[in-house]
């Protein structure tokens, strides 16, 4: 009964915060546009889906999501499991929490719903020239070392900036050369730092950062446990330009290749 109050009470929020943009859309249909829009069954019915499906999906965040990622990382500082730690901690400690970082960065991202709408879309207007899958796993593998590393930053307790910093400068560098040998893809790495943290990736790798900061001495979850989805969307754009320098890199050495055995056959 408790958890069907709380459902009725996260779907009037979720109603109350979705209707500015129905209010928006049908401002201009009506007043801009002046049409009324086409399969207007459909689009009512898909906005119901929208809005159940939001309101399960807080829920869920609330009664699962968040919680399994402190505990996570509440057993993986755990004094009994790391065995003896120092009041100053060690990153060597520590190391099984960077693997889970890692992995936990990796599986969400995979599963991240507007990731897969993007490569999908990127593939089609690509002429499949971009992968669903070779953009997916790039980006997860982004994520994957953007959470190992932010983790990192909490056990140690290193500032933020600074790794914000260093990252930014080696993506203008990355970008720099990237317009020069794979322009087009530029955009497109860019885009998909700001997909991947959304609806699956940010709700367990706050709930981590949170946790660790929680639990590791001497670190306050205000000033560290903060960050982590910083550098889930920063890392994403450097895998992605870094794929496509090394795949000009490689489409080079083809071309160097096979004009080497055409001099040779002449």
């Amino acid at each position: 009964m408790e958890l069907m109050l709380h459902i009725s009470d996260v779907g009037v929020a979720t109603m109350l915060d979705v209707l500015p943009i129905a209010v928006v859309i049908v401002f201009f249909q009506a007043v801009v546009i002046r049409r009324k829009p086409p399969k207007l069954q459909r689009i009512v019915t898909g906005f119901l889906y929208v809005l159940l499906g939001l309101t399960l999906f807080l829920v869920g965040l609330e009664e699962a999501l968040f919680p399994l990622g402190k505990i996570m990382a509440q057993q993986l500082t755990d004094p009994a499991f790391l065995g003896a730690v120092p009041a100053v901690p060690r990153w060597t400690d520590y190391l099984w929490v960077y693997a889970f970082a890692a992995a936990i960065g990796f599986a969400t991202t995979i599963a991240e719903p507007s990731l897969i709408a993007v490569a999908v879309k990127a593939n089609q207007v690509s002429g499949g020239t971009v992968s669903v899958w070779g953009l997916r796993v790039t980006v997860a593998i982004g994520v994957a070392a953007g959470v190992a590393l932010g983790s990192f930053r909490i056990v140690t307790g290193t500032p933020l900036h600074w790794y914000i910093i260093a990252g930014y400068a080696a993506l203008i560098l990355q970008t720099w050369r990237a317009v020069r040998v794979a322009a087009p893809i530029v955009p497109l790495a860019y885009d998909s730092g700001g997909v991947t943290t959304s609806t699956v990736t940010v709700p367990l790798v706050a709930a981590l950062g949170l946790g660790l900061a929680s639990t590791i001495p001497g670190r306050s979850p205000v000033i560290d446990g903060f960050g982590l989805i910083a550098f889930a969307s920063l890392f994403p754009m450097i895998s992605v330009l870094g794929y496509a320098d090394l795949s000009a890199w490689r489409a080079r050495r083809r071309r160097a290749r096979d004009a080497k055995q055409q001099g040779s056959m002449t």
